[in-house]
């Protein structure tokens, strides 16, 4: 079962200075790692971009694979905007929600399996939205049991989930179901569909009705 994150927590001072300061962490962070140089062998990245509109890329869970993980999707999303314009006006919003995404997955739902167990990011872009899902192999993990902050009150960490569902119109994390594997320009290889694995989706809408 999907579990689906929509509540709203309002605009408390104290809640939107703590998403703003995990942004701001974010980015000084992303800037970072964009300057380091790394052996990047290990990265496989398939996409059709012509019919299905979709991509894949797999990482390993290192944090200096951010860059290439951002790289690969700035790349994808100036080929995209040629044909769906507004994909690019999302680009900025996604593209720190894809940061939150993956380095949690290293940070914590990886933090005890080995640096080359991988990281698949898959998009999907239909004509009223864009769909970003981030699959780990940690034990499976309930957001709902994260206690809500309270107003007047700041804490370190845990407001990356917060930060999700500010920036993405629908956040959900739940158990992959298997796949079988299949032929096709984005196969699903036999190994991946056999590991038990989470998957975290971002889904953006056009806001052209």
């Amino acid at each position: 079962m999907a579990l689906v994150l929509t509540k709203d927590f309002g605009s408390t001072s104290a809640i939107k200075s703590a998403i703003a300061k995990q942004s701001d962490r974010l980015k000084k962070t992303i800037g970072l790692w964009k300057a380091t140089t790394f052996d990047r062998t290990c990265i496989r990245a398939e996409t059709d971009l012509t019919m299905l509109k979709r991509a894949h890329l797999t990482v390993t869970s290192h944090l200096e694979e951010l860059s290439a993980v951002q790289q690969w999707f700035q790349a994808l999303i100036s080929r995209l905007a040629i044909d769906t314009p507004w994909v690019d006006e999302q680009f900025d919003q996604l593209n720190l929600a894809l940061a939150e995404g993956f380095t949690n997955a290293v940070r914590h739902a990886h933090a005890n399996l080995p640096g080359s167990t991988p990281i698949d990011i898959e998009l999907l872009l239909q004509p009223e939205k864009i769909e970003i899902c981030i699959f780990d192999q940690g034990d499976p993990f309930d957001p709902n049991s994260l206690n809500e902050p309270q107003p007047g009150s700041l804490r370190e960490g845990g407001y990356g989930w917060f930060l999700l569902r500010r920036l993405a119109d629908q956040v959900t994390y739940d158990r992959a179901v298997p796949q079988e594997p299949s032929p096709g320009p984005l196969p699903v290889s036999k190994e991946s569909s056999e590991i038990p694995r989470n998957c975290l989706r971002i889904v953006k809408t056009s806001k052209i009705v």
